[in-house]
């Protein structure tokens, strides 16, 4: 049984694992990285979905985290990587994360999403490019930046670029007692058939 829950400091490894296997070496090459490095995931935003085998052992099958961004000056989150194991994609897991993702983000007021990548798989979540075409990430114009509002007109203008955005003093002593490692994590634009958010 597929379950999706917060990351957990013991589910690391296996994440750590499940990224080199879905994404290769070139994960921590990207843009994205850069918004990441140094940072820690959003509070409640770093989910796994865990198969629960017949003996009660769990085996982390997907990973997402969102992490704090500024998208022209405003507020967003850029969500990445978003992996699946290779040998479990196809069963709906990926846009189960997503979906879960998506619905905690806004539960907790957060008020636009971003991510790299393929519009075509992205758009069916609600995401497209119409307000990141002022937007540039650490490398440059990325033409697969896309966003997706979860407060309309959050967006509206935005111009710049996409920088990172610090957890304040608290949150950033919260995460250190829950043991997590900030930034652990790259990339999902190369890999796995599955398109993934970077």
């Amino acid at each position: 049984m597929i379950t999706i829950r917060p990351e957990r400091p013991a589910d690391v490894p296996a994440r750590e694992a499940l990224l080199d296997r879905a994404m290769g070496p070139c994960r921590f090459t990207k843009g994205s990285e850069r918004l990441r490095a140094g940072n820690a995931p959003a509070a409640g935003l770093a989910l796994v979905a865990v198969d629960t085998g017949a003996d009660g052992r769990e085996r982390l099958v997907g990973t997402v985290r969102l992490w704090p961004v500024a998208a022209g000056g405003r507020d967003a989150l850029l969500l990445g990587p978003l992996a699946v194991d290779p040998a479990r994609q196809s069963e709906g897991i990926g846009a189960a994360l997503m979906r879960r993702a998506l619905a905690v983000a806004a539960q907790r007021g957060h008020a636009a999403v971003l991510l790299v990548g393929d519009a075509p798989y992205y758009a069916r979540f609600g995401f497209s490019a119409a307000a990141t075409g002022g937007l540039t990430m650490p490398n440059g114009r990325e033409p697969r930046l896309l966003a997706r509002e979860l407060a309309h007109g959050a967006l509206d203008g935005a111009a710049g670029p996409v920088t990172q955005r610090p957890l304040s003093g608290a949150a950033r002593r919260a995460v250190r007692r829950l043991g997590m490692t900030p930034a652990l994590t790259g990339p999902a634009e190369a890999g796995a058939a599955l398109p993934r958010a970077a």
